[in-house]
């Protein structure tokens, strides 16, 4: 017994010095790292982990429900789609075309009201929100300096960097993105306690802005400049004129750094595919939803068209391989609002799993676009 005792102290002390030392050196983040991902089970972020986090509510008005289309599901997916579905272990899959819901299906005990980290999907939601603030006169354009509303920013560029350069990726940031090292700049983005300090104090602008590189700290920099711009959270600002104008029936949790902290502004806008589908379904119409111009169509028509690569605009990823253009936000795990505007469709996939990039676009994107063509040709 006094064995185990001793074992016991022991342990207790490692663990208090291991606790301290992560503290002192500024890495106290990979505390919450561990708990949200490696004590649970997992390697990494996962769709559900909206749970370990603060989180703030965008709050939902008055519901508009999407129509459902009489032969709703009437037509089966190809086997080919309905096999990297499973095989990528999908939550949710849903087409809209013509404004109404013509397919939808659910995996692995999630419905129409189960809530999914949306990851970098949210980066074309701050988009949307600086443009927002743009139309609201808080920013003067995407071409106003960030120092202006960032003084804090540091690096031999940062007085050129643009809030355009942060909605394109050219922004010039000395930051690795990075998924699996745990001690990277983008984990501690993710977990850590802080992220204005972190991007202010940590992440100078380094190179001259203009060439891309895909960086989420330029999006967490594009959040906290709307944040200061117009004085609010990005839930409230997102409930005040996205959510609602949208009709959104389910209020949602975006991701913060702490308690009463900030957004993640990269990532972490937890919502479900019907929900998530009225951001495609807004652009797709021009900036427009059931009447009300929450964009403006100039908005649109440049955000999501290639800027400096041809796959990549104002936070939205695009592609012209499959003879018409497409447009899409995506996520880590194979988050995607795809949208197909010559054929008036709207496709939501969520889940666990992506397959691997093939030239700038993952494999499972490219099957769900491939073979909802076959059907549209």
């Amino acid at each position: 017994m006094k064995t185990v005792l001793k074992v016991v102290k022991w342990v207790a002390i490692v663990v208090v010095i291991l606790v301290a030392g992560l503290y002192l050196s500024g890495n106290q983040f990979l505390l919450k790292g561990m708990w949200a991902a490696y004590l649970h089970g997992n390697t990494s972020a996962t769709i559900s982990d909206a749970k370990f986090f603060d989180t703030r509510t965008v709050e939902a008005g008055t519901a508009n429900p999407w129509k459902v289309a009489a032969e709703l599901n009437k037509k089966p997916l190809s086997d080919r789609l309905r096999s990297s579905l499973e095989d990528t272990r999908s939550v949710a899959f849903l087409i809209a075309q013509g404004g109404e819901i013509t397919y939808e299906e659910y995996w692995d005990g999630y419905s129409d009201s189960s809530r999914s980290n949306s990851f970098s999907m949210a980066k074309s939601i701050t988009t949307m929100l600086t443009q927002c603030a743009i139309q609201d006169g808080y920013i003067d354009g995407w071409d106003a300096k960030a120092i202006k509303l960032l003084p804090e920013l540091k690096g031999e560029y940062a007085e050129e960097l643009t809030l355009r350069n942060l909605s394109t990726m050219t922004a010039g940031l000395d930051f690795n993105e990075h998924y699996t090292n745990p001690f990277d700049i983008t984990a501690k983005l993710y977990y850590g306690p802080d992220a204005r300090e972190l991007m202010l104090e940590n992440v100078p602008v380094i190179t001259k802005p203009g060439t891309y590189e895909y960086q989420s700290g330029a999006t967490q920099l594009l959040g906290l400049a709307v944040m200061t711009a117009t004085g609010k959270s990005l839930a409230e600002y997102a409930s005040e004129k996205l959510w609602k104008p949208m009709g959104a029936t389910h209020s949602v949790e975006w991701h913060l750094d702490s308690e009463d902290g900030k957004e993640l502004a990269f990532c972490c806008f937890n919502s479900n595919a019907r929900d998530f589908a009225r951001f495609g379904q807004m652009m797709l119409q021009k900036g427009n939803y059931n009447g009300v111009q929450i964009l403006d169509t100039a908005f649109v028509d440049m955000a999501t068209v290639p800027f400096v690569e041809p796959y990549y605009g104002h936070s939205f990823w695009m592609t012209d391989e499959y003879g018409t253009h497409i447009f899409y936000q995506r996520g880590i795990l194979g988050q995607y609002i795809i949208v197909i505007p010559e054929y008036d469709m709207v496709v939501v996939r969520l889940g666990h799993e992506r397959l691997g990039n093939d030239h700038n676009h993952t494999t499972d994107f490219r099957v769900i676009v491939e073979e909802l063509m076959k059907d549209l040709r």
